[in-house]
């Protein structure tokens, strides 16, 4: 099975904005990829949805549950410090932990790496064009 990272700013627009993002989602939640995350990485995201879109804390935990049931938490033991920005190395940290095929982004600091350690650094449209998983219902 493919295991991926997906970024912050993707799960934020999945739940936020729909679109590919939301489709990336989803094929986890049929069990068609294994997505990862971290605990700081969980935080990040319910610390942004709060403040930067106001979102309850109700709010948060309801949609968070969703999410966070398509995800499974990677146990981050490394200390990454490798990106131009700092708070993108947490991303790298779970992948590496995840042992990860991919990690899914819109964030530049991450996208011109374009591979680290291995593991492709894609857009959610350019994770999404990969088969085999485009013929499944979404």
């Amino acid at each position: 099975m493919i295991r991926a990272v997906l970024d912050s700013n993707v799960y934020i627009s999945a739940v936020v904005f729909g679109g590919n993002p939301r489709a990336i989602l989803q094929l986890a939640e049929h069990g068609a990829i294994a997505c990862f995350t971290s605990t700081r990485v969980v935080e990040e995201i319910e610390g942004t949805l709060a403040s930067k879109f106001q979102w309850s804390e109700t709010r948060i935990r309801s949609v968070g549950r969703r999410a966070w049931r398509a995800a499974r938490q990677a146990q981050t033991q490394i200390k990454i410090t490798d990106c131009a920005d700092p708070d993108d190395n947490r991303i790298l940290e779970c992948a590496l932990s995840a042992c990860a095929n991919f990690m899914v982004t819109g964030d530049r600091h991450l996208l011109v790496l374009n591979l680290y350690r291995g593991i492709p650094i894609l857009r959610p449209r350019e994770f999404l064009d990969l088969a085999p998983w485009r013929v499944l219902p979404l």
